[in-house]
């Protein structure tokens, strides 16, 4: 049983750019853990506003939200885009990885969702070509994977069919038994209806006032009384003790069924999820019927396979929990996870092949065979700078603004910004390498008047010195000239490429001294060192990122 803390927003108000109107303003809201919120409003009220402020996805403008976990939230927006470039198997393993799991457990995850939702069958197949609402499934898979201690779902269930809708409607209750909040919108208003604890209503005007419950109130509430429940169940593992006087049903599957009295319920509740293995809640229901038949199948009862979906064997007990797994949401393995993800974004969109040709063609005439070796260093490290800042406006701006909420919710929006600019600085540099060691290999080792010899070691040293100046400059220009500090397409461009040709050819650069002193030694016969350019230039881009970073954590991912 989970103990979360409560949530609170003070005060809180939203809106888009400094003169923008107000979507959300001087809400105030205290939701306990455990509560299952549901969010009412007409359409264009700032519903979905307030989610993604709850979730962590943008931040207030105004006021403050506090008590939300920071590695434990996560986010449906309301359209999943399907035109990510990856496998519904990959995908869902990156995203695993982000929110902090191993690359095995998360594609054990993975695989339990895909078969709990039915679409085992999709594992290999590319976003692109999911239907609405198979895609719409990843959607939701994506949010379960690491059990989260707060759910934010903006309807979630639209698009599903009856039997993923009514599996997602099992999930909520299964994760507020077990102690997570779960905010949620729907246009259905008997979504879950007689089981929230608390229902906010937004207002035209930007408010938020508390709606009419209606005796409603969450599954396992310990208050709950009169009445009986009846909790659906699958596991691998022994009932535990504090069901068995209940005088629980089995089916096959590793599947059970037990009535409760609804004062009850909640024990039965913690003890089925506090079980090793633990047992993962099906349906939670009114009692009084007859007992339901629950089918031996692979999947959870009440889905259906889709017609390409094969079963695969991922028993419910298999699944290795969230907080059994070493080093859990760890920083650092949550941002490797991140920069591998948006590396293989990159690679797999093919987004970088345009800077990728622009630096190989405009190398392949600046470069011939046999010219003097540093002077062709210094010209392949001058042209890696807009290469860079080019690059990151193509990290940056590559992922689709519902797919980056997703990452956000887990890991906030600043972090999953480093992201893309930790990988747009990777990419550059390998580019770099590669270049200098090529510019290397077919130039000569002498001075542009050929009567001294240059000592290739160390003109390569000096070579990958410049290089990596260029590059973290040019990372650096990207990072202030794009989103989310410019976030228009147009403007940005133009203010990238103005800042790179600044920045290389303003007198004192950091750029200007690395290039110039391999274009004097190229004069001269002698090496020079850019140690002094190459400090300043890390401190540069340390304080460029870091700006980014801090602004997109202030503002969210809306302007991103």
């Amino acid at each position: 049983m989970l103990e979360t803390n409560g949530l609170r927003l003070d005060q809180v108000g939203r809106r888009y750019g400094v003169r923008g109107p107000w979507v959300l303003r001087d809400v105030s809201l205290e939701v306990p853990g455990g509560s299952l919120v549901r969010v009412e409003g007409a359409n264009g009220s700032g519903k979905s506003t307030l989610l993604r402020i709850v979730a962590g996805v943008d931040s207030p403008t105004a006021g403050r939200l506090t008590g939300r976990p920071d590695a434990g939230t996560a986010y449906v927006p309301e359209r999943f885009p399907a035109a990510l470039p990856f496998p519904v198997l990959r995908y869902l393993t990156h995203l695993g990885a982000i929110r902090g799991l191993p690359s095995a457990a998360a594609r054990a995850r993975a695989l339990y969702w895909l078969e709990r939702f039915g679409i085992t069958g999709y594992a290999g197949t590319p976003l692109d070509e999911l239907s609405k609402g198979t895609s719409q499934k990843v959607a939701v898979a994506q949010a379960l994977l690491a059990d989260p201690e707060l759910l934010v779902l903006d309807e979630a269930w639209t698009g599903l069919d009856t039997s993923a809708r009514d599996v997602l409607d099992g999930v909520v209750r299964e994760r507020v038994g077990a102690g997570a909040t779960v905010f949620y919108v729907d246009h259905d208003p008997r979504r879950l209806a007689g089981e929230a604890s608390a229902v906010y209503a937004v207002t035209a005007g930007g408010a938020v006032r508390a709606g009419d419950v209606r005796g409603r109130e969450r599954p396992g509430a310990a208050h709950r009384t009169g009445g009986r429940v009846v909790v659906e169940a699958a596991g691998s593992g022994e009932v535990p003790p504090a069901v068995e006087p209940f005088g629980p049903w089995r089916e096959g599957g590793g599947r059970i069924g037990v009535e409760v009295p609804a004062e009850a319920s909640d024990g039965v509740l913690r003890a089925l999820l506090g079980a090793e293995p633990p047992w993962h809640i099906e349906a939670v229901r009114g009692g009084g019927m007859p007992r339901p038949r629950i089918r031996a199948a692979t999947g959870p009862a009440g889905s259906v396979p889709a017609a390409k979906a094969p079963p695969v064997s991922v028993p419910a007990g298999s699944v290795p929990a969230v907080d059994a797994v070493p080093g859990a949401g760890g920083p650092y393995r949550r941002l490797g996870a991140l920069v591998r993800y948006q590396a293989d974004l990159l690679l797999r969109s093919h987004r970088f092949l345009p800077p990728l040709i622009f630096y190989g063609a405009v190398l392949a005439i600046g470069v011939a065979g046999g010219e003097a070796l540093l002077g062709s260093l210094g010209y392949a490290a001058a042209l890696l700078l807009p290469v860079a800042a080019w690059l990151v406006r193509v990290c940056a701006t590559g992922e689709p603004p519902a797919a980056r909420a997703c990452t956000a919710s887990a890991v906030g929006p600043g972090r999953a910004h480093l992201g893309a600019l930790l990988a747009a600085l990777g990419g550059s540099w390998l580019l770099g390498l590669v270049g200098t060691l090529v510019v290397t290999a077919i130039s000569g080792a002498h001075t542009d008047d050929m009567r001294a010899d240059i000592p290739i070691g160390p003109a390569l040293l000096a070579g990958l010195m410049a290089a990596a100046v260029s590059v973290l400059l040019g990372t650096a220009v990207g990072a202030l000239t794009n989103s989310p500090l410019l976030p228009g397409a147009g403007w940005s461009v133009l203010v990238t490429a103005f800042g790179a040709g600044a920045v290389l050819l303003t007198s004192g650069s950091p750029a200007q001294a690395a290039v110039t002193s391999l274009v004097h030694g190229s004069q001269s016969g002698a090496v020079h060192y850019p140690v002094a350019a190459l400090a300043v230039a890390v401190c540069v881009a340390a304080l460029a990122l870091g700006g980014s970073v801090r602004t997109v954590a202030r503002l969210g991912t809306a302007r991103a």
